[in-house]
Parts: C-alpha cells; sequence; structure tokens
C-alpha cells in the first residue's frame, strides 16, 4: 500500500506526506462528507481527494484484499461450524450470506438498470460473513434492479461453489457438507441452505427449524450494520463515479475486517446514525426463490428432524 501511496521523490511543491494521504482517505470513507468538505478539512485540493481516494482504494482490491477477504481453508471453516453450532445449536454452518443496497449516484445512460424496488439507485453488495462478524466472500457487481439469486449466479462465489470447504459430517444417516445459510430470495442448494416457506401447512418441527435458522442470520444483518456505522460513505449516495463504487464499497468491506480483527469495537451511536440513515434509504425486499435442489431438500429435512429431537421446539413463525 506505501509504495503505491508514497509522494513523488520530485514535486514542484512540497507533497502531502503519506500519513496525511492516508487520513484524508479514511475521513472520506468514515464520513459522509463530499469531496469539496474534505479538501476544506485538510486544506487540499478536491483534485488531490479524489486522486488520494482512488490510489488507495485500487491498490487495495490489487493487493491486500486477498489477504483481508478470504474463503476460510478447510480447518478454519470447521472451526467457525463448531462455534455457530456452539451458540446456535445448529451444524455445520459455516458463513452467512446476503445482500445489501447502497445508494450511488447512477449513470444517465442505463438509470433504470439501477433503481432497485424501493425506488432508489444502487449497487448490490453480496456478502458471506463468518460468526466473527467478518467478510470472507463479497460481490459487489450488479445494479440494484437485479435480484438477489441472479447477484448470486453472477458470482464467483456461485462460479467455484465446488471448491468450498466441504468437512462432510453424517446427520440423521444423511452426508451434510458445510453449509452456507440464506434468506428466501436464495435457492436451496446442496451448499446453501434456507428455511421452509411461510405457510399455515408447516409442521412444528419445520416451523421450530425456521425460528433457529433465522436467529444464526441475524448476524450478517449485524455485519452490514457494524460495516456502514464504521464507513459512512456506504450510508447516501456519494459523489464517486459509480464505475468506482464497487472499488469503494470493496474496499470497506476489506477495512471493516481489519478493524474486527484488531478488536476496534464501533460506536454505538454510529449504529444509532446508521438505523437513522437507513430509513431514508429503506432496504428493498425480494421475492421468495423456489428453486430447491434434490441435495439441498434432504439435506434441510436432516436438519430439521436433527433439530426437533436433540433441542427443544422454538415456535415463532419468522418469514423465511
Amino acid at each position: 500500500m506505501e509504495r503505491h501511496m508514497a509522494p513523488d521523490d520530485v514535486t514542484v511543491r512540497a507533497p502531502v506526506p503519506l500519513i496525511m494521504r492516508i487520513a484524508v482517505v479514511l475521513y472520506k470513507l468514515g464520513s459522509c462528507a463530499e469531496y469539496r468538505v474534505v479538501a476544506n478539512q485538510f486544506g487540499i485540493s478536491k483534485s488531490s481527494v479524489k486522486k488520494f481516494v482512488y490510489m488507495f482504494c485500487k491498490s487495495m482490491v490489487q493487493g491486500p484484499i486477498k489477504q483481508l477477504i478470504r474463503v476460510p481453508t478447510d480447518e478454519e471453516a470447521a472451526e467457525i461450524a463448531r462455534r455457530f453450532e456452539a451458540s446456535h445449536h445448529i451444524p455445520q454452518i459455516m458463513g452467512l450470506i446476503d445482500g445489501t443496497h447502497i445508494p450511488i449516484l447512477p449513470p444517465s445512460d442505463g438509470y433504470k438498470d439501477f433503481v432497485n424496488r424501493k425506488g432508489w439507485p444502487s449497487y448490490i453488495l453480496q456478502a458471506v460473513v463468518d460468526d466473527r462478524f467478518c467478510f470472507w466472500n463479497i460481490s459487489c457487481k450488479m445494479p440494484g434492479s437485479a435480484h438477489d439469486a441472479n447477484a448470486l449466479r453472477q458470482s464467483d462465489l456461485f462460479q467455484r461453489a465446488h471448491l468450498l470447504p466441504k468437512s462432510m459430517k453424517t446427520i440423521g444417516g444423511q452426508d451434510v457438507n458445510l453449509l452456507i445459510v440464506g434468506d428466501p430470495a436464495y435457492p436451496l442448494l446442496d451448499w446453501l441452505i434456507k428455511g421452509y416457506a411461510n405457510s399455515p401447512h408447516l409442521t412444528p418441527q419445520q416451523d421450530s427449524f425456521n425460528t433457529y435458522l433465522s436467529s444464526v442470520r441475524v448476524g450478517v444483518e449485524m455485519t452490514f450494520g457494524l460495516l456502514k456505522s464504521r464507513w459512512r460513505v456506504l450510508l447516501k449516495r456519494s459523489d464517486f463515479h459509480f464505475s468506482f463504487a464497487p472499488t469503494m464499497i470493496a474496499t470497506c468491506c476489506a477495512l471493516h475486517n481489519f478493524c474486527q480483527k484488531e478488536l476496534d469495537h464501533a460506536n454505538s451511536s454510529w449504529l444509532e446514525e446508521v438505523t437513522d440513515r437507513l430509513n431514508n434509504f429503506p432496504q428493498p425486499n425480494q421475492p421468495v426463490n423456489l428453486q430447491c435442489s434434490a441435495g439441498g431438500s434432504s439435506t434441510r429435512q436432516a436438519l430439521t428432524t436433527y433439530m426437533a429431537t436433540t433441542f427443544p421446539l422454538r415456535p415463532g413463525r419468522r418469514a423465511f
């Protein structure tokens, strides 16, 4: 990172020191301030602010992000699953997947492609997180009009799902791989599990399974809240060019992971601001995805039976 951000040796005027360049970038990403506001704050030009932010984010996605956001190894995935099981009882969970819409300034040509179901332009950030509120996979290339299931199909995660950690375990006579938990917008696959669709015909066991699964899935929503509380540039339509927005969003995710691993705690007042800001840009609801694989169905049934026979039933008609 330093070699990308360091000042040139030969300049006409005194260069902006490296540490100040980093401070400018972090101030820009950590606030909702426009380029001109940041420029005034640091006594530099708007063009310098933009240059430093672009340099930082581009260098981040070219290198450090690969160490900060990566698929866990087999051993790491198995350990994540053990921690999830200890806290939420459901075995074989190595991640939670969801999408969140990030406001952007869309292009005039193709504007409608970016307008989501709530009527405002966005990019979809699809992410998989662990039990410690860290991202281990992200994808941010689909415009807001896309369905979450389509964002999944276009992601590297989907294309390389066969390479995900397995660490198979036999549950109720069924071989169950390590799983990612999703919401109703996602398909039911042999590596992506979700609850049963709401229906008056749900059995008490199915209803209870939905409740247990819902309690664990809250973790991904909390992770998005922490991300946006730290990097408030994600809370409003920033003055970044729409084509650069995915790079900026990925950088914020990487910085979030760095903060989590350094045990940097988000201030509660920041989280309150996130809640207030999200009222201006409400997240779109996604229609239920009915795609269902045979492997996914048998896995869900095995887990439903296991949970019903091992732990108390927890009724709760949560939307799944």
